[in-house]
């Protein structure tokens, strides 16, 4: 089992932003980071596969969130910029298996499917206010 740690969440105006990482304890084909909203599902924001780099973000994340890895340190970070109120929730780093997933033709090794997730971090709260 990967046990992860999440930190960096914080309070920022929109337009602003922040930086989370996540320490974890063994490397995994896929690692990502998720969030939920009071009231709403869990989704992911960005995933990472772990041997390529490649990495998958949904529409409401693509070109504000960077994800990035350093392998030696275990250790997942996500960059988070131009935040907007709806990106306030509870962020999750999370650890899984390699999955096939299609974004209209492109193809991942991990996409956004949460139950291919085993493990996951406590969270850390990010609140954006307008």
């Amino acid at each position: 089992q990967v046990q992860l740690v999440e930190s960096g969440g914080g309070s920022v105006q929109a337009g602003g932003s922040l930086s989370l990482s996540c320490v974890y304890t063994e490397n995994r084909a896929c690692m990502g980071w998720f969030r939920q909203a009071p009231g709403k599902e869990r989704e992911a924001v960005a995933v990472r596969t772990t041997n390529s780099g490649r990495t998958y973000y949904p529409d409401s994340t693509k070109g504000r969130f960077l994800a990035h890895q350093n392998l030696a340190k275990k250790t997942l970070y996500l960059q988070m910029d131009d935040l907007k109120p709806e990106d306030t929730a509870l962020y999750f780093c999370a650890a899984g298996r390699s999955h096939t997933y299609y974004s209209g033709s492109d193809y991942y090794q991990c996409g956004p499917r949460i139950t291919e997730y085993t493990d996951w971090g406590q969270g850390t709260q990010v609140t954006v206010s307008s």
